[in-house]
């Protein structure tokens, strides 16, 4: 069965390139020009990955990535028209998974389409050893339900946040550095150029930890990476 997405877009001339661009790849692909419309396919339809753009009349990108987190958990791609990091930054602070500036070149679309698509599938094709859940503390994390709970409450992590805490919990007391916590979660080559990783931990801590500038259990190890443990 091949992999359904949607496409939101306001500007109808981009939103049926990408069409006919992803269609071309063997993907089921929808369209929508606003938030709403939007929302309303998604609550229609089920979607392997939304790819969603900024700058939408009406309810905007943002607001639209926030209300989409609330419910669903298939991996989204945010688009905007300006390279300010801040609006990079406000994206993934909302749940988005990645993003690209436009103009962008489609070789660098479908890539990051196609990585999304398979860390969704190899996380859920997981062999067993790796649905086991760990606990520190208070802390469990659980990779049967994709999330995070503490003091038996489930946190609600986004995708990415479960793949990034997810990967901690396997090396556990280990130190992780940022370069392999990219290969091994973003699963592909990417200039992070921004502080995005650094956005992910401190979100996933907002989440976890009672006190997220004084972590018990996801601590950062100055110039080098993270651990998720006790110190």
């Amino acid at each position: 069965m091949s992999n359904r997405l949607l496409i939101v877009d306001d500007d109808r001339f981009l939103q049926e390139n990408l069409r006919k661009l992803l269609a071309r790849q063997g993907y089921e692909v929808d369209g929508a020009s606003s938030g709403e419309e939007a929302l309303r396919l998604v609550v229609e339809n089920r979607y392997d990955l939304v790819i969603l753009d900024v700058g939408l009349p009406g309810a905007d990108g943002v607001s639209v990535c926030r209300r989409l987190r609330a419910k669903w958990r298939f991996p989204v791609i945010m688009l905007t028209a300006r390279s300010d990091s801040m609006d990079k930054v406000i994206g993934l602070e909302v749940g988005a998974d990645d993003y690209l500036t436009k103009p962008f070149d489609s070789m660098e679309l479908l890539a990051r389409v196609r990585a999304q698509l398979r860390r969704n599938q190899e996380y859920r094709a997981e062999p067993e050893k790796e649905n086991q859940t760990v606990q520190i503390g208070d802390l469990v994390i659980d990779p049967r339900s994709r999330d995070a709970l503490v003091e038996g409450k489930a946190v609600g992590l986004t995708n990415r946040e479960f793949e990034l805490i997810h990967h901690l919990a396997k090396n556990v007391d280990i130190a992780v550095s940022r370069d392999a916590l990219f290969e091994q979660v973003w699963g592909y080559d990417i200039d992070f150029n921004s502080n995005s990783l650094e956005v992910y931990i401190y979100r996933i801590r907002k989440k976890i930890e009672k006190d997220p500038d004084q972590p018990r259990y996801l601590h950062t190890l100055r110039g080098y990476g993270y651990k998720l443990g006790t110190l």
